[in-house]
């Protein structure tokens, strides 16, 4: 009896080891700058990317991902936190403080083989990644310096490809015995957008404007017309990188402007989408796909001529929202949408809902996994809160403050005491704030009161309003 007892618990054992769901593995590909309107998969009119399409179509894409500061570093740092730049002390270009909690260190801790390879961006060393390989800085796009563990070297070559290099080594010597958790950071399509040799004669025909790209920053806060971020005025001769032909008019440099930024920021797309393939079917030849999640997504939006604009920084919609695709064989259905609000700052909990592991009380992020079974908890989020902090800075974007709900957008300028509101679905493109508009008067009440109750929620107690920490190097100014 006793014997068949020993052998009943030996069986039973194995049996719930063997029951057990395995734990996935997590690829995160994320890069920089990278507008969602520059996607196929989100309807681009001016490129096509068929290998990062192929994310979307085998899993979900959001259409309302959103950065709740839309600068590089914060995005970074809120990512990896879970926590809003209040809280995570990121809030421009200043040094993370490596030894807080981040998503890495508690997957790390649960059992993860964990990675950074790319751009990192926080000024401190990564901290909870087994391996790491990063850019100092924002990195340069060819023959690049690479600080691999804390060693400083060269590699011959273009930034991207290399970045896809080291992701696929890093796949092929992971342990077999432990999922892993890999984040591969592009530096591209960041300025001044310089595309290797394959890709450097693409886009010889027109690219279309923009419907904004005539803007005239009527009846808009005043910040709107003096943001130094336009392409008419001020793209630099190291992004144009030749000189505009003679004799051209007023309206024709600003269109030859446009094109020639254009041209090289989408030929810099195209070599993160070929090696997203190359990624993706590396995936595919050594089994790894089935059990690994991969998501592709940016940091923030970007202005692609958007109101004759490059760069981000604003809470209006090219720079807020963020392209968001995500894959799961057997867990989240193909060609799945989502229309619900999610944020950077969901990812961490996001993963370590998916690893089994609970998040710390500090993370102020949800878990999007419902949404990705298809399950909408009756409590999710129905607006967002926003923050910017950095003025005067190299593009003059005032700071601001915001809500986002699913109709209405309200901003406030803090600091020139002036106010936005647009009203979403009759105003897409944010031409017109109706801030002032009688009509509009008791949606203004209503959303400073959300506005107010977030805040208080999350914390915001004006805590940088005054001087946010900043501390930019050469290498990671524009």
């Amino acid at each position: 009896m006793f014997l068949w007892s020993l052998v009943f618990g030996a069986w039973s054992l194995c049996t719930a080891i063997a029951t057990e769901p395995k734990r996935p593995n997590i690829l995160f590909i994320m890069s920089d700058d990278h507008a969602a309107h520059a996607i196929s998969a989100y309807g681009s009119q001016v490129n096509k990317t068929p290998n990062i399409d192929t994310i979307a179509n085998d899993g979900m894409r959001f259409a309302n991902c959103f950065a709740v500061n839309a600068i590089c570093t914060p995005s970074r740092a809120a990512i990896l936190t879970g926590k809003y730049s209040h809280k995570n002390g990121v809030t421009v270009f200043n040094r993370m403080d490596p030894d807080q909690w981040t998503v890495a260190k508690e997957l790390q801790k649960a059992g993860y083989h964990t990675g950074m390879i790319g751009k990192w961006h926080l000024q401190s060393d990564p901290q909870g990644f087994d391996f790491w390989s990063i850019l100092p800085g924002q990195g340069v796009y060819h023959d690049p310096q690479f600080i691999t563990m804390g060693n400083k070297h060269k590699i011959d070559g273009y930034v991207t490809d290399i970045i896809a290099d080291q992701t696929i080594d890093f796949l092929k010597n992971a342990p077999k015995d432990k999922p892993f958790f890999l984040m591969c950071h592009n530096k591209a399509p960041h300025r001044p957008w310089e595309p290797d040799d394959k890709h450097a004669k693409m886009y010889s025909d027109p690219i279309p404007e923009p419907p904004t790209f005539n803007d005239d920053y009527k009846n808009r806060a005043t910040t709107a017309s003096v943001a130094t971020m336009r392409v008419d005025r001020d793209l630099k001769p190291h992004d144009l990188k030749q000189k505009p032909p003679a004799g051209l008019t007023d309206e024709g440099l600003k269109k030859w402007k446009y094109q020639r930024y254009m041209q090289d920021y989408l030929r810099c797309v195209a070599s993160v989408d070929d090696n997203v393939g190359r990624i993706l079917e590396f995936l595919d030849k050594s089994g790894l796909r089935d059990n690994t999640i991969v998501i592709y997504t940016s940091d923030q939006g970007f202005f692609l001529g958007d109101h004759d604009w490059f760069d981000k920084r604003f809470m209006y919609e090219e720079s807020l929202r963020m392209p968001f695709m995500i894959r799961y064989p057997g867990h989240i259905q193909p060609g799945a949408f989502n229309d619900g609000m999610i944020l950077n700052v969901d990812f961490a909990p996001t993963f370590l809902d998916y690893a089994g592991v609970k998040s710390p009380k500090e993370v102020q992020g949800r878990s999007i996994k419902p949404l990705l079974e298809g399950k909408t908890p009756g409590n999710w989020r129905k607006s967002m809160y926003y923050r910017y902090y950095d003025h005067p800075s190299e593009h003059m974007v005032n700071k601001h403050y915001g809500v986002r709900t699913d109709r209405y957008k309200l901003i406030n300028f803090h600091d020139l005491h002036e106010w936005e509101l647009f009203d979403l679905q009759r105003d897409p493109h944010e031409l017109n704030s109706v801030y002032n508009d009688p009509k509009y008067a008791t949606v203004v009440k209503d959303l400073k009161k959300e506005l107010e109750r977030l805040r208080k929620d999350l914390g915001d107690h004006d805590q940088w309003v005054d001087k946010p920490p900043r501390s930019v190097t050469t290498a990671e100014k524009p």
